[in-house]
């Protein structure tokens, strides 16, 4: 289980439970103005239908994803300045961090992912440093369970599907980059309870943290990472033992 790392699990788990809702509001609301640049009907636009879901999931509002789809679809100018940008650095115990975020001023969100580095024991590394190290990939997770497994071997045998992983109260399946749409649309085909779907960097090779203040560290980059407002996705090589303690103080 290469890449799927204790602190994914962690993010994945307390998800927007305590996260800033305004802020989670607002990257969200981006992402559905991005996509909509390819047109305003989610039937026929599937980046769309994902970012909706995502925000829908969240708890946003009605209200706020209509907006978002204007904005982005032209009928408001704000979607347009967006774009997307990679950034990719190091943090404590050479942990490999890939960030993705949707701004509109380059050298602002530079500054702020700088700054974040600098100030949790990280650097800010050049593009294509740590890129290598993670593999962008379609990731499904079903509402589904150990018992289902034998099934669910079945139905991804007919799916352009690499594997899947085992989590808490739910099963990630995940394939090919491109293979979104399909792996999430024949899992639906298929009587498949869907959760979320999406893409995302999944780490090919893992740095094992033992020390508790050196794993404290590193989930205070990541936290820290996450929570400026530029940024869309925060993703990391981190692999924490399950017996670790990283409740203490920092």
């Amino acid at each position: 289980m290469a890449g799927h790392s204790k602190w994914s699990q962690i993010k994945r788990t307390k998800a927007v439970v305590d996260a800033k809702r305004g802020a989670v509001f607002t990257r969200l609301g981006r992402e559905i103005m991005v996509a909509a640049r390819a047109g305003a009907d989610p039937a026929g636009n599937f980046q769309l239908r994902t970012a909706i879901s995502k925000a829908r999931a969240a708890g946003v509002p009605a209200s706020n994803i209509e907006r978002a789809i204007a904005k982005g679809s032209g009928q408001g100018g704000e979607g347009a300045q967006l774009e997307e940008v990679r950034y990719e650095g190091y943090g404590p115990g050479g942990m490999a961090v890939l960030v993705e975020a949707l701004t509109d001023n380059r050298n602002r969100t530079a500054a702020d992912l700088r700054l974040a580095f600098s100030k949790n024991g990280g650097n800010l590394g050049e593009h294509g440093c740590v890129a290598y190290l993670f593999e962008h990939r379609s990731e499904v997770i079903l509402n589904a369970g150990l018992a289902d497994e034998e099934r669910l071997l079945e139905s991804l045998l007919e799916l352009d599907a690499d594997g899947y992983e085992l989590l808490d109260e739910a099963v990630l399946v995940h394939g090919p980059f491109e293979a979104l749409e399909s792996l999430q649309d024949g899992l639906r085909s298929a009587n498949w309870d869907v959760r979320e779907w999406g893409h995302q960097w999944s780490a090919q090779t893992s740095v094992d943290i033992s020390a508790p203040d050196t794993a404290r560290s590193c989930l205070k980059l990541l936290d820290a990472l996450d929570a400026l407002d530029d940024v869309r996705s925060v993703s990391a090589n981190l692999d924490l033992p399950d017996e670790l303690d990283i409740d203490g103080e920092t």
